[in-house]
């Protein structure tokens, strides 16, 4: 079985979604560190031909607390939801596959979500339903009101691991003989050491992945709501196989 791990980020580019359609089973890993200025609240939709950063509101997000503890400013996020959403109406109601994909994003975030990571975890998880990406979908946050998710007790590993052996320990917990990664892990990982515990390490490439956005000059690597607002779900199947494993 192969198995991908990493963690929560809100709508992701498709390179995450190209992984996730690469393994058998997906783990979503919430009990690191928060990233001030990553992907996990944050990502970019095009605005006016070039890519725009939107971003979560979080309350006193800090780099010193793990990610399934980082909460949602609650107040700002109604106000922000009503911003986003009147954004990308204005921006995309010409796109071809406007309606769905407004309608998914839509769904998402006017869901009601303490923490960031369960916001960012269900918009992985309705993306992946959306698309038809079948791949077995796991979390390891803990108690959530969203009846999708589920609660994986033996993921809470010793806090002494290094982050290769926490890695190891999970695939081996799940008998994984496989674990991919994106490519930027090549300067984390050792496919050696990996391979000492019995474990095929690979990573995945993704290749120039270009679409019509309107008349525009293509900007990539944009959240996957803009691929999604561009292609229906059985062309971005075929945009999710362009990608390499190395």
């Amino acid at each position: 079985m192969t198995i991908g791990i990493m963690q929560p980020y809100i709508f992701p580019y498709i390179g995450y979604f190209q992984l996730i359609n690469s393994v058998d089973k997906f783990i979503i890993y919430d009990r690191v560190s928060f990233i001030k200025k990553g992907w996990i609240n944050r990502n970019k939709i095009l605005l006016n031909g070039k890519d725009f950063v939107f971003s979560v509101p979080l309350k006193n997000a800090s780099s010193f607390e793990e990610i399934n503890k980082t909460q949602i400013e609650q107040e700002l996020y109604r106000k922000w939801i009503v911003r986003f959403l009147k954004t990308l109406k204005i921006n995309y109601a010409n796109a071809s596959n406007f309606s769905d994909t407004y309608g998914l994003i839509a769904s998402v975030f006017n869901n009601e979500f303490d923490s960031i990571s369960e916001l960012a975890s269900n918009s992985i998880e309705q993306t992946m339903k959306y698309i038809g990406i079948n791949t077995e979908f796991m979390t390891t946050a803990g108690k959530r009101k969203n009846p999708f998710y589920e609660i994986e007790e033996k993921m809470n590993m010793n806090e002494n691991l290094t982050a290769t052996d926490r890695v190891i320990s999970i695939c081996q917990s799940e008998n994984a003989t496989r674990y991919c990664n994106p490519i930027g892990g090549m300067s984390l990982y050792s496919k050696e050491y990996f391979a000492q515990n019995g474990i095929d390490l690979k990573f995945i490439k993704s290749k120039n992945v270009i679409y019509n956005q309107f008349k525009n000059e293509f900007v990539p690597w944009l959240s996957i709501i803009d691929v999604m607002m561009f292609n229906t779900p059985d062309y971005i199947k075929i945009l999710l196989t362009e990608c390499d494993k190395i």
